[in-house]
């Protein structure tokens, strides 16, 4: 286990700038709230979490690029998500039900992320109200980021869907393998690279 990620005094800290983006914090708040974090690094192909665990952790992502997944039974894999800094990546039905997890999570990148356990977040969001505020309304902005890739795979068409990809996240593109995006949309390489074109 790695030390928190120490940031010149010059420099406001990743997660304060990423958390004041919804709630304002005092530096002795923040401190506080950092306390409840931990740092790890995660190698590429490394995972954070296999089918089958118990997600004990929410991971906010400092550097690095990484993919939540499931597997069929015939072995075709579905990308649920793509994560990159400042996006915070989870099974949140394990993590919150304590239950074991139906995805594998999965670095693309090397990646350096803070972790929270469901216990330390427990205690964070009962001693602090704010950070109770600052998660549910992350939740809302989940729910609703997933309510319209939902929205999207139903009524959109393959080209509209990786036109929306890239407008939405152009940098994906550089970071991420086209038979990767390819899964994520839905569709074969083949096709990908026909929309590519």
């Amino acid at each position: 286990m790695d030390k928190l990620i120490l940031v010149p005094l010059t420099m406001k800290h990743p997660l304060k700038q990423h958390i004041e983006e919804i709630i304002t914090l005092t530096e002795k708040e923040f401190e506080f709230i950092l306390s409840h974090f931990e740092t790890i690094h995660k190698r590429k192909h490394q995972y954070l979490l296999q089918e089958g665990e118990i997600a004990d952790k929410e991971f906010w992502i400092v550097k690095g690029c990484l993919k939540s997944y499931f597997i069929d039974e015939a072995g075709k894999e579905h990308i649920l998500q793509f994560g990159m800094e400042n996006w915070w990546v989870s099974d949140y039905e394990s993590f919150v039900k304590q239950s074991r997890s139906k995805i594998n999570i999965d670095c693309i990148e090397d990646c350096e992320l803070l972790y929270i356990t469901l216990e330390n977040r427990e205690k964070l969001t009962t001693e602090m109200h704010k950070m109770e505020r600052f998660w549910a309304k992350k939740s809302k902005f989940g729910r609703i980021a997933l309510q319209n890739r939902i929205l999207s795979l139903l009524k959109n068409s393959s080209k509209e869907r990786y036109e929306l990809l890239l407008e939405q996240y152009p940098k994906l593109f550089q970071r991420v393998p086209k038979k990767l995006i390819a899964a994520y949309l839905g569709v074969s390489r083949e096709t990908l690279s026909r929309l590519n074109s």
